[in-house]
């Protein structure tokens, strides 16, 4: 695997690959990387011949009083496990490397609707750094597939439809979220964790799992399984942040008809915020 850090020196090496004929994948991430994050690598090997993978905290997608100076920063542990799981390029670029002419200055992609509310409410300007970030990505490596995971599922959403509506020639894929055994979604920042809030974390998903049943069991009643979600959110010494049940696609709140649903939460534990979801189809 071969480490590069400028525009330049990645565009070739991927125009190399190319030339031999083979299928791009490109995985971006923003490094101290988990099973969570090889996952995707891995699924990103067996679809492609050459695997690009990106490690850049991308200050664009950080607010004023998120962890972006704290972020952790692992890079030769995060080299080996790429290594291993299949990878063959690896692009870590400055923040003048992506943002040559400062950030003030960058032209901004937004996507409008799926980046509305949910992260995009609590988190103001997260997604347009989201979306500007990866389509400056997408247009250096312009790989062949692009896989991301399925745990941040409104940045899924955002993507595919940056994808969809650009008419970019990328095939987007979505890989399941990997849990620890206790169903507690795998994250960068469960290492922000106490010892008694990591054994409460899995609250979170047990929690979204109930609303889940419930649903399954012909609930319609949505808004008063949110009301009891939240209480038990809190109950289980959560400070939530939101739980909503939206349309799978198109990410509009949903209605009791709604068969394609997803359930949406984010939630603090002391200084740390977790999100987690859960994909249903109730038709």
């Amino acid at each position: 695997m071969n480490t590069v850090k400028t525009v330049r020196e990645l565009r070739a090496a991927v125009a190399r690959a190319r030339s031999e004929g083979k299928r791009i994948a490109l995985v971006p991430t923003m490094g101290n990387l988990h099973s969570g994050h090889i996952a995707l690598v891995t699924k990103a090997a067996q679809r492609a011949d050459f695997v690009v993978a990106s490690l850049f905290v991308n200050p664009l997608q950080f607010g004023p009083n998120e962890d972006l100076a704290s972020y952790p920063r692992t890079l030769a542990a995060d080299q080996e496990k790429l290594l291993q799981a299949g990878c063959h390029l690896l692009f870590t670029p400055t923040v003048e490397e992506m943002y040559p002419h400062g950030m003030a200055d960058q032209t901004i992609v937004r996507v409008p609707v799926v980046s509305e509310g949910l992260c995009g409410g609590s988190r103001p300007g997260h997604f347009d750094g989201v979306s500007t970030v990866v389509s400056k990505f997408f247009n250096m490596v312009q790989p062949d597939i692009a896989v991301f995971g399925q745990k941040d599922f409104q940045q899924l959403a955002v993507v595919s439809a940056l994808v969809r509506d650009l008419n970019m020639p990328i095939q987007i894929i979505g890989e399941p979220t990997v849990r620890a055994t206790d169903g507690l979604a795998l994250s960068s920042r469960n290492g922000y964790l106490s010892e008694s809030q990591r054994a409460a974390a899995p609250a979170l998903y047990q929690v979204i799992n109930t609303v889940a049943d419930a649903i399954r069991n012909g609930e319609k009643d949505l808004e008063q399984l949110l009301v009891k979600g939240k209480h038990d959110l809190e109950a289980a010494g959560f400070r939530p942040d939101y739980l909503e049940i939206r349309q799978a696609v198109t990410l509009r709140p949903a209605t009791p008809d709604d068969n394609d649903l997803v359930i949406l939460a984010a939630a603090w534990l002391g200084t740390t915020r977790l999100i987690d979801n859960l994909h249903l189809n109730r038709s």
